[in-house]
This record gives C-alpha cells, structure tokens and sequence, in this order.
C-alpha cells in the first residue's frame, strides 16, 4: 500500500514538472513585442479569430478588447502572472481624433484606495507606483459606440529612472493627496487634485464613497509621447 502511494505521488509530481516545463514565461518585454507585431490591426477581427464575441449577442462583451490583447501578448487564460512571480497588466486606453490629433477620450483607472495603506506608505512603496510601473499601456483606436472597427495604434510601458522628472512630478501628486487624506479625511479628496494623477469617486450615482487613482488623460497622452 505504501509503495502504491509513494508511486502515484511520483507520477504526480512528474507531471506537474512537465507541465512547468511545457509553460511558457510571458515577460512584460516579451508582451509589448508580441503586441507591436499588431500595430494596426483591427482587434475586433482578431477577436472574433480567437473566438471572442464582440457584438454578436445583440450585446457588447465590454471586456473583449482586454481579452483579444492578452491574446495577442501570449497569455492563454486572463491570468498575467508568470510562474516565478513577474507580473504586469494590460489596460486598453481608447484614442479617438480631435483637430487632427489622436487624444485619450478619458482618463484611465490605476487602483483603488486604501486609505489606511495611503496614509502609512510613501509613493515608491505604494501600490499606486507598482501598479502604474507594471502596466503595458495599449492604444486603441475609438470610432463610437459599437463600432465594428478598433485598431491597436501604440505600445507603451512607463519605464522611466526614479529620478525622472515625470515621476517627480507624479510623486508631487501623490504627496499632496496623502498629505489631504491625513489633514481633512477621506471625503477631502477630490478629482480636482493633481496634475497627473486624481483620486476620485469611482463606482456608479452621486452616492459613492469609494476612491480610486486616476491617471488624467494628460498622462496617459504623455506616456505614449515618451514612447514613440
């Protein structure tokens, strides 16, 4: 009976090795240069190739265009961490065409806050920098609602030295909103904060008390300048 066990146990534990083997690592550098190889595709056709709906129920999928680009980056499943603990994460920024210049049409989400963690941690701890350090940005193109057409149109990460003025200058950000959280209370902050970056209500009605940081779209549109 023992060495029955201690056999399945092996058999076990073998095919766990392989499977580790057979699993292929997606780095975030790797990610952004399977994405590039994409630049100008519609991703709406892409997606469909892949067997993702769209629009086909008669009702839009709104998670499709985050489904296709980890598809396209060489994730499987929608799950972006990578067996020895890399992790980064795909956001859909949506582009549209203002006098002639592509411009974000809104500001993009980062994290929601933990007041508790706010007050107590400094920018380079918290999760606000190591959730916008880890982010592959993806531009895509908008041409109204349920358009049958979306082009991815740029890659890009924020990969800066922690002395760069951006990042100063997104610290500054950060500072004078914990600095408020710890002087006036949670219900101080406001989307008026920030050149950069604002922590504001997110969720549905007037009534929300939650809130999240949001990267205005001056910093998204900097971001993909930076990049090019």
């Amino acid at each position: 009976m023992g060495r029955a066990i201690f056999f399945q146990l092996f058999q076990l534990l073998r095919i766990q090795g392989d499977k580790l083997k057979i699993m292929k690592i997606i780095t975030r550098t790797i990610a952004i240069k399977n994405l590039k190889k994409y630049l100008g595709h519609d991703l709406r056709k892409l997606a469909l190739e892949h067997g993702i709906t769209t629009y086909e129920t008669g009702r839009q999928n709104k998670g499709w265009k985050g489904l296709i680009l980890e598809r396209l980056a060489g994730l499987q499943t929608n799950v972006s961490k990578a067996p020895n603990g890399l992790s980064w994460e795909l956001k859909s920024v949506s582009f549209h065409e203002i006098k002639g210049q592509l411009v974000p049409k809104e500001t993009m989400a980062i994290t929601m806050i933990n007041p508790t963690e706010l007050k107590v941690h400094s920018f380079l701890e918290s999760h606000c920098w190591l959730k916008l350090k880890s982010i592959v940005f993806c531009a895509v193109m908008w041409h109204g609602k349920n358009s049958e057409s979306s082009e991815l149109i740029k890659v890009a990460s924020l990969d800066f030295a922690e002395d760069d003025e951006l990042i100063k200058e997104i610290k500054a950000d950060y500072d004078f909103i914990r600095e408020k959280l710890i002087k006036q209370g949670f219900e101080a902050l406001t989307g008026a904060d920030g050149k950069w970056i604002q922590a504001r209500t997110k969720g549905s009605g007037h009534g929300s008390t939650s809130r999240a940081f949001y990267a205005r779209t001056g910093l998204v549109k900097k971001i993909f300048e930076i990049a090019s």
